[in-house]
């Protein structure tokens, strides 16, 4: 009920056919952290009447019960009522810092991982088990937290080795790839929305913007 009120409320934020009012967009908590503030700052800069609701998660946003009018998702959406398009390719890698790469030296096969401080996940089950198919178990990371945005501060702060999206990692100079062959996850990008949405002038608006300018900065 508390989904479908916010809904309504956004809804009347602004005529269907304008491109003003609210529209709710749901991202995973590292592409909308990392991500979309610098994506969509000039979209809300050219459009004074355009409100942006950014929710941080990483679950799936249930876009049928109207918890959101936009996902940004990392997963091809299965709902028979969504309408999805891929727009990248995001590739992870393993990054450091320049700082700790001077310091302790840059491994040249994974064995020398093993006389590196590695940072990775903690309890997240798919992010472990990608780590664990590149040969990193979880013992092996000396610093273990499931939030992503303390394992990016971690890996710009030089404290060690860790999986960072190419994207990301390109926005900071200090940062360099390490055992690039090593591990080379590939996620999909896609953009969803409800179809009842598509002839929303303000949704289509965001969708529209994200869908030209979100893929550049995904990629590496």
């Amino acid at each position: 009920m508390a989904a479908s009120a916010a809904a309504l409320e956004r809804n009347a934020s602004g005529p269907i056919d304008a491109a003003r009012g609210i529209v709710r967009l749901t991202a995973s908590a590292v592409v909308g952290a990392q991500i979309l503030p610098a994506v969509l700052a000039p979209l809300l800069a050219a459009h004074s009447g355009l409100e942006v609701e950014l929710v941080l998660t990483n679950r799936n946003e249930d876009l049928l019960q109207r918890e959101a009018d936009l996902a940004v998702r990392m997963v091809r959406p299965v709902q028979a009522a969504i309408v999805a398009r891929k727009i990248a390719d995001v590739r992870i890698g393993l990054f450091a810092h320049m700082r700790y790469l001077q310091e302790r030296g840059t491994p040249q096969t994974m064995a020398e991982l093993a006389g590196h401080v590695l940072i990775g996940a903690d309890r997240d089950s798919m992010a472990l088990a990608a780590l664990a198919n590149a040969g990193i178990a979880r013992r092996m990371m000396r610093f273990r937290c499931d939030d992503e945005g303390a394992q990016i501060n971690a890996i710009r702060a030089g404290m060690g080795i860790g999986a960072l999206q190419a994207g990301i990692a390109r926005k900071d100079a200090g940062l360099r790839p390490v055992l690039a062959d090593a591990l080379s996850v590939g996620l999909e990008c896609w953009l969803a929305l409800h179809e009842d949405q598509r002839n929303n002038a303000r949704v289509r608006l965001v969708a529209d913007h994200l869908a030209q300018h979100l893929p550049a900065a995904l990629m590496a």
